[in-house]
């Protein structure tokens, strides 16, 4: 239940919406009593709905006439509105006034849309905020006290426990344990570190408890940068929305100055009377408003996102509709967007005399009682097998562990650990260098002093990927690049398979960013592709950003523009097709929007147009464009 306090803390915080919904119901309403004859009531809705879904663009074009010396289509939206308002109480005429309520009506949407995109950027700051942990467990003098995280300085030592969060950027004095960094490389591996390790806040701690020293104030921590990132790529205003801007104010400047040309010269030029004159202003008023090509864009765009929304591709406004299908570069994440983001058991080889569920066998047994992910992996590809834990297990952290099974000691770990109790096989050795090369991490698996096999580990890649990347090139996309936290030898491996341009591995979130503002800088528009937290600033920095829907984090599909709900790649290729036939509909509106004013106008002037055709021109051509940008409903 939403209670009064609820209520009005909502209405505070979308204000645009609220106008512009009730400016919507003042007119419906205004409009039904001028229907049935209440012209007194209908003229105090109507009215009212000025007033509500005006005087946001009224205060904002005054501002900008008074401050910035320039007109906008804010000021002359509420021109053409009270030109046509005029006109009705002059005429008696009522209608008119409709006209120039759904006028303000339709500009009251668009602040609503733009006050949704300052919202959106404000989330994504308290989405990454939440990460940060408040308090951090300080040592000092032997004791430990918990404190607030930013009044820890450089050389104070703090403690994590195990399954806490890493409170602020420090290098481990004491202890060992394995780090979930997936918020800030985006990696799925967790990362051992040992003493002299560096550690990140936002950081998730694993299993052993740690003894760090700062090393940096908390306010410049990594996960801080992030913020910061992200809301400096969130409010720099794009090029393309600038020259939007600019077209508005020349477009201003030009009506107006029109119109008081239209009202001061035919009398001495044309010899027109005064009353002819002002009517003709009026009209040149009425037909010269952009409703018409204000409803060739939105409309075509709205119905172009519900499109989308109905494969799987959500668009957060219709400018990123707009955008994506103008790249010409983009730039995937690895781990969890070219991949799973789930480590699994890619192959299992088998020494002589020995059998590949054998390998998996014992190396299960042991790994059931292991806490790391890979063991995780291979536990769960020996699911189908008959086992039982191993007893007397031992983790050695870095290497391996080491346990009894079926009254044997057995081994599972790295090669270095391995060869320490058996003799490594060099035909192994030679098959394990060619998986290495080729991204896979290697567990080897010996039973007393006997090498059983090797168990190869892998991120799986997300189906149809390869076909995706070949049908995104067939579209135009000039440069394809993978961005990863991950080592340059895994990411090379997975970019030769895929045919990629250029990999840019080792890469923490603020190299991510640097990369994508080096590409727009050759490719001007460019879409980033990503599912983590440390995509997030790189996600704000794109022309267009994109978040996988299910596996992407809550900052990353806050940030991004465009989210694939399902996840599959393969909706890219769709949404680019989408945006390009967006494009070709809103150019055609355009094209007629523009025709039929110009045809209005040359009928105003020729003295052939009354003001009641001049609005059913008007109100028809804005009605056409509407219905033609309907047509992406369809397919």
């Amino acid at each position: 239940m939403l209670y009064p306090s609820r209520l009005t803390q909502l209405a505070k915080n979308h204000a645009d919406v609220v106008a512009a919904a009730l400016c919507g119901v003042l007119l419906l309403f205004g409009w039904f009593t001028l229907q049935i004859g209440w012209v007194g009531l209908a003229l105090l809705l109507l009215p009212a709905a000025y007033v509500v879904g005006g005087y946001e663009s009224a205060r904002e074009g005054l501002t900008t006439l008074f401050q910035e010396k320039e007109l906008d289509v804010d000021l002359l939206m509420i021109v053409a509105a009270l030109g046509a308002a005029g006109l009705g109480l002059w005429q008696r005429e009522y209608s008119f006034i409709v006209d120039g309520a759904t006028l303000i009506l339709i500009f009251a949407i668009s602040g609503a849309l733009e006050g949704y995109a300052m919202r959106r950027t404000e989330r994504s700051i308290r989405s990454l905020m939440s990460l940060t942990a408040d308090t951090a467990r300080e040592l000092r003098d032997g004791q430990e006290a918990l404190m607030p995280v930013n009044t820890l300085q450089v050389g104070d030592r703090v403690l994590v426990r195990p399954g806490e969060l890493i409170p602020t950027d420090g290098v481990i004095q004491e202890g060992y344990s394995t780090l979930n960094e997936a918020a800030i490389t985006g990696e799925s591996m967790p990362v051992e570190k040992a003493i002299g390790d560096t550690v990140f806040a936002g950081t998730l701690n694993g299993h052993g408890a740690l003894k760090l020293t700062v090393h940096q104030p908390p306010e410049s921590s990594l996960i801080q940068r992030v913020i910061r990132l992200v809301e400096q790529a969130q409010t720099e205003t794009p090029p393309s929305q600038q020259f939007i801007e600019r077209f508005e104010r020349g477009y201003a400047k030009v009506i107006v100055l029109a119109g008081i040309l239209l009202v001061l010269l035919p009398p001495f030029l044309l010899g027109w009377s005064w009353e002819t004159t002002i009517y003709r202003a009026l009209i040149f008023l009425v037909v010269a408003s952009p409703c018409a090509l204000v409803a060739a864009t939105m409309p075509t765009l709205l119905s172009g996102i519900a499109n989308g929304a109905r494969q799987g591709i959500l668009f957060k406004n219709g400018a990123q509709l707009e955008l994506i299908g103008q790249v010409r570069a983009i730039a995937f994440d690895k781990t969890g967007t070219l991949t799973l983001g789930q480590p699994e058991v890619y192959k299992v080889i088998a020494a002589d005399s020995y059998a590949e569920p054998d390998v998996l066998e014992v190396a299960a047994a042991l790994e059931s009682s292991s806490e790391h992910p890979l063991g995780d992996a291979i536990v769960q590809a020996a699911q189908g097998l008959q086992w039982t834990a191993a007893t007397d297990v031992q983790a050695f952290p870095g290497k391996g562990i080491v346990g009894t099974y079926h009254q044997q000691t057995v081994t599972v770990g790295n090669a270095n650990f391995v060869s320490q109790t058996t003799q490594l096989s060099q035909t192994l050795i030679e098959t394990a260098q060619v998986l290495e090369q080729d991204g896979k991490t290697v567990v080897w698996v010996a039973q007393g002093q006997q090498v059983m096999g090797l168990i190869a580990v892998a991120d799986r890649m997300r189906p149809q990927v390869a076909e995706t990347i070949a049908r995104l090139r067939a579209l135009g996309i000039e440069q394809i690049v993978m961005l990863t936290g991950d080592n340059e030898r895994t990411a090379q491996s997975m970019a030769q398979s895929l045919g990629l341009d250029q990999v840019y591995a080792n890469l923490l979130p603020e190299d991510k960013l640097h990369v994508i503002k080096r590409l727009q800088q050759q490719y001007q528009h460019v879409a980033m592709i990503g599912d983590g937290i440390n995509d997030a600033p790189a996600l704000a920095q794109a022309s267009v950003g994109i978040a996988m829907g299910i596996a992407g984090s809550d900052v990353a599909l806050e940030t991004a523009d465009i989210v694939l709900m399902s996840d599959r790649l393969e909706k890219l290729e769709q949404a680019i097709t989408l945006s390009r036939r967006s494009q070709r509909v809103v150019k055609q509106n355009i094209v007629f929007a523009l025709g039929f004013i110009l045809l209005l106008l040359l009928a105003n002037f020729g003295g052939n147009i009354t003001l009641p055709l001049g609005v059913i021109g008007h109100e028809g051509s804005t009605v056409l464009v509407t219905l033609s940008g309907l047509r992406l409903l369809k397919g």
